[in-house]
């Protein structure tokens, strides 16, 4: 029996077991799970990230003509310049940063067909000017005093305001050339160009982020058939590109179109659905798969290469509250992701099984798809629930078969957070990673203790991550190994609240097992070097 390595304080303490069984639930994992939005050269370098995306409200808007976007809703629907008049000059500093980074960009082609206008001198310009439409409940004081909010002092929406007011038309004849460009500028993807063009943001939601430029909520068949007009465009300039879509924010937008969600708003959230009742009740994106397949079928030609979705856990996780509740909820809600028995506990309130569904959407409705989680966010950046919830996902990630995540957005450096992606992808600031073929892991309760096991191809070592997630208690861990051949030995880095990956002494493995003692809240992670010369057992 493996004698017992305390790597923590003292501390109230129970016993945990885990099982690692290196032949059994073999599935490679993507290292494009490790990508985050919006990051700088050093925040990719230090994550060793693979993806970077360029996305969220702001590129709905984007006019790569003017260089000048609007963030709608987000800002005061305001027409802003970016710093440069050179025509996309912000997307390309971006995939510029990018490259320097490291990383792969991803860019977003809006779908909006409404970009934003400057004024003389690239003057910015307001959907809802407080000259032209009256008083607002709130306005640009600081920046921009004549851009309101849209929603006149008594609460109501200012309705029938001139889209072009602050904006020009642009549909997938202005974009082509953009992507043309973009092509010219960075080469095919075939040739180490953009390998990723995102089809907008959020579109079931235009009707609530951009109304000063649609209003009305988009229809199904408005969405399929212009992910099939710009994705046509794309592919016809790069043929190698892939095309990632729909981008839908949440839950009720994987069942109910934006048409459907505005209807339902304004009427109790009570069916019949107008848009899903002219469809034959089909939820939403399992219709817009089968529609693209359908298509596929008879032209013989793929438009979509990644299904993509975000999701928020909507229990207040995403928040920097770190009250006890809070953090308890944090570390359970993660199993949305995967568990066919966990119900949510916010209004969501059902069995999410969001990874597993989305498989089983692709599988049955388009299959050879990829899925792809394009905006995250567990929350509490810095504090270390935080941490174990993003240590938590990028696990599920793995071992569920995720073939791209991007986390919104790129975490601050040196936060906990931060510390977490390092413990996948730099935990010895050298660039080691976490295995890249998962394997089957026993655990008890992984409200308590999670862990998750990856094989790395590279040397043929055994990584082990364990988070124990309880708030006062520690754990003596023993993990039993099986059909692997060690050298006696695990290497160990460990993240704790004092927010640094430490590399800690090494623990014995006798035999089959090991055993360590793991404070409370905090991240280990193993790795146990092939014996030379030696296969599995």
């Amino acid at each position: 029996m493996a004698a017992w390595l305390a790597l923590g304080s003292s501390m109230p303490c129970e016993s945990a077991s885990v099982t690692v069984d290196v032949a059994a639930d073999r599935r490679a994992i993507s290292p494009l799970i490790y990508g985050v939005n919006w990051a700088s050269p050093r925040q990719l370098r230090e994550l060793n990230s693979p993806l970077n995306r360029y996305g969220g409200n702001s590129t709905s808007r984007y006019n790569w003509r003017l260089n000048a976007s609007n963030r709608g809703r987000d800002w005061f629907y305001e027409s802003t310049p970016e710093e440069s008049a050179v025509p996309g000059e912000r997307a390309d500093r971006f995939i510029r940063e990018t490259l320097a980074g490291g990383a792969t960009p991803m860019i977003t082609i809006p779908m909006l067909e409404w970009v934003a206008r400057l004024g003389p001198g690239r003057a910015k310009l307001a959907s809802f000017s407080i000259a032209k439409y009256g008083p607002q409940q709130a306005r640009d004081d600081q920046w921009f005093p004549d851009a309101g909010n849209g929603l006149r002092t008594d609460g109501s929406p200012v309705r029938g305001n001139d889209p072009q007011d602050a904006h020009v038309r642009a549909g997938p004849v202005f974009q082509q050339p953009w992507v043309e460009r973009l092509v010219t500028t960075w080469g095919a993807a075939a040739r180490g160009g953009i390998p990723y063009y995102i089809l907008d943001n959020e579109p079931s939601l235009w009707h609530a982020n951009h109304r000063d430029v649609h209003p009305a909520g988009t229809s199904m068949d408005e969405l399929r058939d212009r992910i099939v007009d710009y994705a046509r465009r794309i592919k016809s300039v790069d043929p190698g590109a892939r095309v990632v879509a729909p981008e839908e924010w949440g839950w009720t937008a994987y069942f109910r179109s934006g048409r459907d969600q505005q209807w339902g708003s304004e009427h109790g959230w009570s069916g019949p659905f107008p848009d899903r009742s002219t469809h034959g009740d089909w939820p939403y994106l399992p219709w817009l798969l089968r529609e693209l397949a359908e298509l596929q079928r008879k032209t013989g030609r793929r438009l979509l290469d990644v299904f993509s979705v975000h999701y928020y856990p909507q229990g207040g996780e995403s928040s920097d509250d770190v009250s006890t509740d809070k953090q308890l909820l944090r570390a359970r809600s993660t199993r949305s992701l995967w568990d066919p028995l966990y119900v949510d506990e916010s209004w969501i309130a059902d069995r999410v099984v969001l990874i597993p569904r989305l498989h089983a959407w692709v599988d049955n409705y388009y299959p050879g798809t990829a899925i792809a989680i394009t905006e995250y966010d567990w929350g509490a950046e810095r504090h270390i629930s935080g941490a174990l919830a993003q240590a938590d996902v990028l696990g599920i990630f793995g071992r569920e078969g995720v073939a791209l995540a991007t986390r919104w957005e790129a975490p601050a450096v040196g936060t906990p957070v931060y510390r977490a992606f390092q413990l996948y992808r730099n935990y010895d600031g050298a660039g080691s990673t976490f295995g890249d073929v998962s394997v089957r892991v026993g655990v008890e309760n992984p409200d308590r203790l999670a862990a998750f096991a990856a094989e790395r191809s590279s040397d043929g070592a055994l990584t082990v991550i364990l988070l124990n997630k309880s708030l006062q208690t520690a754990e003596r861990v023993t993990i039993r190994l099986t059909h692997f051949s060690h050298r006696d030995v695990a290497h160990t880095w460990q993240l704790t609240a004092a927010n640094e990956v430490l590399r800690l002494p090494n623990v014995a493995v006798a035999g089959d097992r090991m055993a360590f003692e793991a404070p409370a809240q905090s991240a280990t992670l193993l790795v146990l070097p092939r014996r030379p010369g030696r296969v599995s057992r």
